[in-house]
């Protein structure tokens, strides 16, 4: 799904923040990054995304080489992807169950079919009561709930999540956790950036990517 060969990334004339990494994420695969913070995870993530572009080095996303793609094909790259934010990016003159509805509109389907289907997610983030309410009067967990009832509403093939669990308590983020696992084994794959080392362990099927000093160590 995504090749990383030699990749590094610095910004401006400074040290590499990334060094050298080689590794791939395969289809329907499940992976935890993380490292201490500013290891370069959210870099990380914004290259796999291809919001960024590497200082050098190879990436190849659905085989092909992602230097070669003019701004329409990433956009249509990206439509392939769900991305839960650290900043949820929620839309403020939409209500909440517009924003979560939102990808499902832009592929063209009808409201009238998907409709049941959000109503359905948003129970099962906690979120049904609140879905008509904008994004301004939520809390910091609702918001992250949000934002990850969006990314996952369209079925991605590949999910990236940026702290997802960071602002609710264990018990919630365990309920999200087997959220993202069965997205994964509905066919997505998953790429979890995270310091909770407990919710890792709730997981051990999972890969572990671990950043440190800017290179990536991979843990099967």
């Amino acid at each position: 799904m995504l090749t990383f060969q030699n990749v590094g990334l610095r910004y401006g004339t400074g040290e590499e923040t990334l060094k050298d990494l080689n590794f791939s994420l395969a289809p329907k695969s499940f992976q935890f990054l993380t490292g201490p913070s500013g290891a370069g995870k959210t870099t990380l993530l914004k290259l796999l995304m291809l919001s960024l572009k590497p200082t050098r080095g190879k990436i190849e996303v659905f085989g092909k080489d992602a230097a070669t793609f003019d701004k329409p094909a990433v956009t249509e790259i990206r439509r392939r992807f769900g991305v839960v934010f650290q900043d949820f990016r929620l839309l403020d003159h939409l209500t909440l169950y517009e924003n979560v509805a939102l990808p499902l509109r832009v592929l063209g389907r009808e409201e009238a079919d998907y409709r049941a289907e959000v109503f359905e997610l948003l129970r099962w983030v906690g979120l049904f009561e609140r879905r008509y309410s904008p994004p301004s009067v939520l809390s910091g967990g609702e918001k992250q709930r949000a934002a990850i009832a969006r990314a996952v509403i369209g079925r991605p093939e590949l999910l990236i999540a940026d702290e997802p669990t960071g602002n609710v308590d264990p018990p919630l983020a365990r309920r999200l956790l087997r959220l993202f696992v069965e997205l994964h084994k509905s066919g997505a794959a998953v790429v979890i950036a995270t310091h909770d080392l407990d919710l890792m362990d709730q997981y051990e099927a999972a890969r572990r990517l671990v950043l440190a000093e800017g290179r990536l160590h991979v843990y099967e």
